[in-house]
């Protein structure tokens, strides 16, 4: 394992090992640069991701190439509508002796698929919140640390299909990034067929260890960051809030619910994590903006008025930036 002189020498390590992963990323997954990208900020940063598109756009198989890159251990839960928390966490059964053994379930591992999570109810929901929150889960009384990093990628379909559970805010205020996986453009899926329909075999090989990732996780923790950055970053928080002396004519009118603080940490970790990726030593006003949207796009609930006049939660955050 490499050391780094300075803290310099690593952020130019992180930059270097940031273009490399996406490299690596890119021999199976076709486009999406901007997904992941994000998707690897997220990881640096020490947050949750949800990802959100129809089905069929390859966001099991991006997470899935992602933890290979990472040389993570990687594990995927099916949500269905009958799984329950044991299922996720695991359960204490009896051996042979009669005594009580706790069996791990598949969140014991440092990359979680939580696919298709709003297709199963809130409380087997509600069994990854502490595992997400405190990295660690209670079993019959006892405590469980899970191993670190430790990350949750989640897979939702638009919730306008059949057989969907909206995530509750508590569970969506979790994930630092709500990502869209759009549709491949005509030239990408041009690319994703030919390469997937001639039965060629793509090896991703692995670019870091979990050792370098919690490394670069306290080293984005380390980043110094002005007064004027924070300020800016809580001032758009406090700009969605309907309560707020300083809310905007558009939150009055358009917005039920704005963000809480955790809204506010996350801009600032994600600028910083957003400006070293950039080979940036410190986060500017821009390293801000350019995570804004995926930041509060779960945060933030439109009213009565904003559905019936067609304007979305991006259009709203757009107009405040």
């Amino acid at each position: 394992m490499e050391t780094y002189k300075s803290e310099v020498e690593a952020a130019d390590a992180l930059f270097e090992i940031n273009k490399k992963l996406k490299q690596e990323i890119s021999k199976v997954i076709v486009g999406q640069e901007e997904v992941v990208s994000l998707l690897l900020t997220s990881i640096f940063s020490q947050g949750h991701c949800l990802l959100v598109g129809v089905p069929g756009l390859a966001k099991t198989l991006l997470i899935n190439t992602i933890a290979q890159a990472l040389d993570l251990e990687f594990k995927r839960i099916q949500f269905t509508p009958d799984l329950m928390p044991s299922d996720i966490l695991g359960s204490e059964t009896l051996d042979m002796n009669r005594n009580f053994k706790f069996i791990k379930g598949p969140i014991f591992a440092n990359v979680i698929l939580a696919d298709e999570i709003n297709r199963t109810p809130p409380k087997t929901q509600a069994a990854l919140l502490e595992a997400m929150q405190e990295q660690s889960v209670t079993v019959g009384g006892q405590h469980y640390p899970l191993d670190k990093p430790f990350f949750v990628l989640a897979t939702q379909n638009p919730i306008e299909q059949e057989g969907t559970y909206p995530l509750p805010e508590a569970q969506l205020d979790r994930f630092m990034f709500n990502l869209k996986v759009e549709y491949p453009t005509f030239q990408e899926e041009l690319m994703v067929v030919k390469a997937t329909t001639a039965g060629l075999k793509t090896q991703v090989s692995p670019i870091v260890n979990a050792e370098q990732i919690r490394r670069f996780q306290q080293l984005v923790r380390q980043v110094p960051v002005a007064d004027n950055v924070i300020e800016y970053a809580v001032n758009l928080v406090h700009k969605t809030r309907p309560v707020s002396d300083r809310r905007s004519d558009l939150t009055k009118t358009y917005i039920e619910w704005g963000a809480g603080p955790r809204a506010s940490q996350y801009l600032v970790v994600g600028a910083k994590c957003h400006a070293l990726l950039q080979n940036k030593y410190s986060p500017d006003i821009e390293d801000v903006r350019a995570i804004a949207l995926p930041v509060l796009r779960h945060r933030v609930v439109r009213n009565f008025k904003a559905e019936a006049e067609g304007i979305t939660v991006d259009d709203l955050i757009t107009k405040m930036l």
